[in-house]
């Protein structure tokens, strides 16, 4: 991976600091160590080149018994990972963690939708003018029961654990439909 020439300091150095090129190394050794947890499934979606790949699997191959042989592998790695832009790779390994922003977005704007309907009738005539493929009986049926469910788990003792099947057939239901009426 090519440096980009940086401006020349105050100390009139125009390149990295050793401690700053021996914190890019161990970055990329750490996300080599990461992509060598992978599964082969998720390896193949990432666009590593075929002698990083090479690596990472003989590095998975080798026991953990083997400890040397294993830490000159995943060295190995690192020193592959030079050669690839790494902010690809740590985004997508970011989206696997902690899922995409938009997705997270999207399931609560389905929770707070469901709630709005468990809490408001008004909000079912809204929610069907908006969604004219539901099936209104399947939908008032599922409201009944999930409010039911509700009014169940709120008598429960403490430590008794709430029951959620009516509330996430809901859910269900709604994501259904808004799926169906964003591919439409």
């Amino acid at each position: 991976m090519a440096r980009p020439r940086t401006e020349i300091d105050e100390n009139g150095y125009d390149r990295p600091s050793k401690s700053q090129v021996k914190r890019e190394m161990h970055a990329l050794l750490d996300l080599g160590k990461r992509l060598i947890e992978l599964s082969d499934d998720r390896l193949k979606q990432l666009d590593l080149g075929e002698p990083l790949l090479a690596a990472i699997k003989d590095a998975k191959r080798i026991s953990p018994t083997a400890r040397e042989g294993r830490r000159r592998q995943i060295h190995y790695v690192g020193k592959l990972m030079r050669n690839v832009d790494p902010e690809p790779i740590l985004k997508q390994l970011d989206v696997w963690e902690n899922g995409s922003k938009e997705e997270t977005r999207a399931m609560h704007r389905l929770e707070a939708l469901r709630d709005l309907l468990l809490r408001d009738d008004d909000a079912l005539t809204e929610f069907m003018n908006e969604f004219s493929r539901a099936d209104i009986q399947q939908l008032r049926t599922l409201i009944r029961a999930a409010r039911k469910e509700a009014e169940k788990n709120s008598t429960l003792a403490q430590g008794q654990d709430p029951q959620r099947k009516h509330y996430r057939a809901l859910y269900q239901y709604i994501k259904t439909l808004v799926d169906l009426s964003e591919s439409a």
